[in-house]
């Protein structure tokens, strides 16, 4: 069996989580619309991953909607003492399966108690603000009113720790000024290394640094590259890629999300995959 502790834990606010997490988007539909086609078979995959160790999980109201945090609830409910359950807010679903704001003052406040409601919880460890200036990634604009609805929701005891999600540098310390960051989540992976700076930035305060598409958005050739020394190494592209965010900085927290128990084992391994430094050369080549 994996030993995911393998990997190290690090501060998520004020709890210690194993680097290797569990992302619940994929336990909702196609397109994270609607209910998974096989219930049972989601219900599984979480059981499985607090089996293997797991204590940090990603997931939103807005995936399904509703969808897998009903499905978590049913799973894991009463949850184990050590588990940190991490929630997005800021977003909604349409009818027609379309992504839209929904970040005004009451939609926050309504979606924290819609989180806390359906998970069965009466404060959440932490929530994400996740920013929507731009269509295709971070964008520059004031997150300073949105922060500051979570700040309160923080000081009336029903949040316990804030983070921000797809967001630039200027947004991070807006947002640190207004309230303390538990941690950022964007898009990140040895191809996509714009928050470099960012990420060790984050890492000298202790924030953690949550990536999102360990695989996202790689070309071709990248792609080969990154399949090249997976296969020297006999692991998996997904592993290897995965194994290289955690080498990269100890405040990276991964949350690979998958709706099947073998792929979920799969994932976990990266924890116990440890890159030599030839093939950590060849994979921060990718980027260039």
């Amino acid at each position: 069996m994996t030993d995911i502790s393998k990997a190290g834990t690090f501060k998520l606010g004020d709890r210690t989580v194993k680097r290797l997490g569990y992302g619940a988007m994929q336990l909702a539909g196609p397109g994270v619309f609607g209910p998974p086609k096989d219930r049972a078979a989601a219900i599984a995959v979480l059981r499985e991953a607090i089996a293997l160790g797991v204590n940090h999980i990603d997931t939103s109201d807005y995936y399904g909607p509703f969808v897998t945090n009903e499905i978590i609830r049913e799973a894991l409910h009463p949850y184990p003492d050590d588990l940190v359950i991490v929630t997005k807010i800021g977003a909604k679903r349409g009818e027609d399966a379309s992504w839209q704001k929904a970040n005004s003052p009451d939609e926050l406040r309504s979606a924290v108690h819609d989180n806390l409601k359906r998970l069965g919880l009466e404060a959440m460890d932490v929530v994400n603000f996740r920013a929507m200036f731009g269509h295709l990634g971070p964008a520059e604009g004031s997150i300073a009113e949105f922060v500051g609805v979570l700040a309160d929701l923080k000081r009336e005891g029903l949040v316990r720790h804030i983070g921000v999600s797809s967001v630039t540098p200027t947004q991070v310390a807006e947002a640190r000024a207004i309230t303390q960051i538990a941690c950022v989540q964007n898009m990140y992976n040895l191809a996509h290394r714009g928050d470099d700076a960012m990420v060790d930035d984050l890492a000298k305060a202790g924030i953690a640094y949550t990536p999102f598409f360990p695989l996202g958005g790689f070309s071709p050739l990248q792609s080969e590259t990154l399949t090249a020394v997976a296969t020297r190494l006999g692991a998996t592209p997904m592993q290897t890629a995965q194994a290289w965010l955690l080498q990269r900085s100890s405040n990276i927290l991964l949350i690979p999300g998958t709706s099947s128990v073998a792929h979920l084992r799969e994932n976990l391994a990266a924890a116990e995959l440890v890159l030599p430094a030839d093939a950590v050369a060849e994979l921060d080549g990718v980027a260039g």
